[in-house]
């Protein structure tokens, strides 16, 4: 599983799990770019000081045009593109509630962040993989999307479209030698978990850990090995797959 010398791309990489796949896939060997709307410096600090490359860009996924700068200055930076790690998404600041209830305006951000932001750093890369003769492309999707998590109806259904983004494009970049994946995780210890769940936090945990077969809330950490498996070599005849990292709640 090894991923010395690859180029990857991790947006969403100022915070949570952004930031453990930036400093934890550098100090693997990872040559890393980390973009975000905020500042990735503590991110890229981190993957320094632990013996690794990465440089930071500021990146709105909601924007081809900055997604295609983040794609040139990764190319600039190192020569290529090898990995996406698409992160990037709308959590913390949703509100959940009734369906009935969600805002127009909360349902279109949610889609166009996480839907249309994947859409866009999966275009902005293609050519720079298919230039290098292939690549890995890590879509984020979550366990609300396996499971079906309701009062978050906004959040669910973009997560799913990720996953049919996923497997379409696995189909039309095989011949290319692009791999295109997805991840769904449980709900992980973050700053966008507590934010979402706000006063609930400990109940939601409490709650999902008992849907689990592995009765212990997810960290950033635990993800990290999925990532790398999926960036590197060792995973070079796995795409469309949408990997569940839950605890053992979705058995498929």
């Amino acid at each position: 599983m090894d991923v010395k010398g690859k180029v990857v791309l991790v947006t969403g990489a100022a915070r949570g799990l952004g930031r453990t796949y930036t400093a934890g896939l550098a100090a693997a060997g990872a040559l890393v770019v980390a973009g975000d709307l905020t500042d990735c410096g503590p991110a890229v600090a981190a993957a320094r000081a632990a013996g690794g490359q990465a440089v930071a860009v500021r990146l709105d996924v909601t924007d081809p045009a900055s997604c295609a700068a983040m794609a040139a200055a990764a190319v600039a930076a190192f020569g290529r593109i090898d990995a996406l790690v698409n992160n990037a998404a709308l959590y913390g600041s949703l509100r959940g509630g009734r369906f009935t209830a969600i805002p127009e305006a909360d349902w279109d951000a949610a889609m166009t962040v996480n839907v249309k932001g994947i859409w866009n750093g999966c275009k902005a890369v293609v050519e720079a993989m298919r230039a290098a003769g292939g690549g890995s492309i890590v879509n984020v999707s979550s366990l609300a999307a396996t499971y079906g998590m309701p009062f978050a109806l906004h959040y669910t259904t973009s997560k799913a479209a990720v996953i049919g983004l996923t497997r379409g494009l696995a189909r039309e970049l095989g011949r290319d030698q692009i791999r295109v994946n997805a991840l769904a995780p449980s709900a992980v210890l973050t700053e966008g978990t507590t934010e979402f769940f706000g006063a609930k936090h400990e109940r939601a945990l409490e709650t999902i850990r008992a849907g689990q077969a592995i009765p212990r809330t997810l960290e950033p950490g635990d993800l990290l090995g999925t990532v790398a498996w999926l960036v590197s070599d060792a995973s070079r005849f796995v795409t469309g797959q949408t990997i569940a990292v839950d605890g053992g709640t979705v058995l498929l």
